[in-house]
């Protein structure tokens, strides 16, 4: 059961200290990235274009989500794990929406779930926060809605527009939410909006204003080369570190290397005979 709340993650914003959130969509990765002290972990609709190597996150439904949450949130002893509603959930009424966002609490164990800025979004949000769930919005550039925004682009670069994402990340604080993901968005807009708000701003290609940043694992860690935004940093390469780790391991079974006399399990000399002995009165 995680420690961290929603409360506590508003609380880090009044005391000024920064926010830190990864993607995991699995257990093993949940586990490490926990262990060392995330506040939060987002079980992203990513999931389908880094995990299952599918072309949208318009792609995967609230089994698949669900799937993936329960096993991050069974690796998680202390961050806050948040749930994304897919986009074929965020396409049903209020009372279905609600629905699949009870299940990532009650069925999965996630603390929180997350919503894209969509037409008509608020009474649903409003709807989930009265039901007592907890919500993040997104705002900015939303990969489930991108086509209807012109593509996988910098939102916000005109007044208008900015305009409109202020409003909105606004518009999600005023529901109830306890914070909000500015994504692809100048960053002199992402500090506007970071001060006018009371609830956390945590970015994803917003600039360092924010309150708080996230990345998706696979692109921290090197293992997804599909495509690379600008705002990605990669730490550490670990595509080549895995290739290098299968290569030698085939090479090791090519050669009789592995497995070595430390990797065996053996049968007593005794007990083998008997064996032997058993075939021999078989075939008699």
């Amino acid at each position: 059961m995680s420690t961290i709340t929603p409360r506590h993650v508003v609380e880090k914003k009044q005391q000024g200290s920064k926010i830190s959130m990864l993607t995991a969509y699995d257990t093993p990765f949940a586990r490490l990235i926990d262990g060392c002290g995330m506040d939060i972990i987002l079980v992203g609709d990513s999931v389908a274009n880094v995990v299952l190597g599918m072309e949208s996150t318009r792609q995967v439904d609230i089994e698949v989500m669900l799937h993936h949450a329960r096993a991050v949130c069974r690796g998680v002893s202390r961050a806050l794990v948040v749930g994304d509603l897919p986009y074929a959930t965020c396409q049903k009424s209020a009372e279905g929406v609600l629905a699949d966002a009870r299940r990532f609490l009650e069925d999965a164990g996630c603390g929180a779930v997350k919503i894209e800025w969509f037409k008509d979004c608020l009474p649903v949000v409003q709807a989930l926060i009265r039901a007592g769930v907890p919500v993040m919005g997104h705002v900015g550039l939303t990969p489930q809605t991108a086509e209807e925004l012109g593509g996988y682009k910098v939102q916000g670069k005109g007044a208008e527009s900015a305009r409109a994402i202020l409003e909105q990340a606004a518009l999600f604080e005023d529901a109830g939410c306890f914070a909000v993901v500015l994504e692809c968005i100048p960053d002199r807009l992402a500090g506007l909006i970071t001060r006018r708000l009371t609830i956390p701003t945590i970015g994803i290609g917003a600039g360092v204003q924010c309150d708080g940043q996230v990345l998706v694992l696979h692109d921290v860690l090197g293992l997804f080369d599909r495509f690379r935004p600008k705002f990605v940093k990669t730490y550490v390469q670990l595509d080549t570190i895995v290739q290098q780790a299968v290569r030698a391991f085939q090479e090791d079974v090519q050669s009789g290397a592995f497995p070595g006399d430390q990797h065996r399990f053996i049968i007593t000399d005794e007990e083998y005979r008997k064996l032997e002995s058993w075939l021999d009165s078989k075939q008699a």
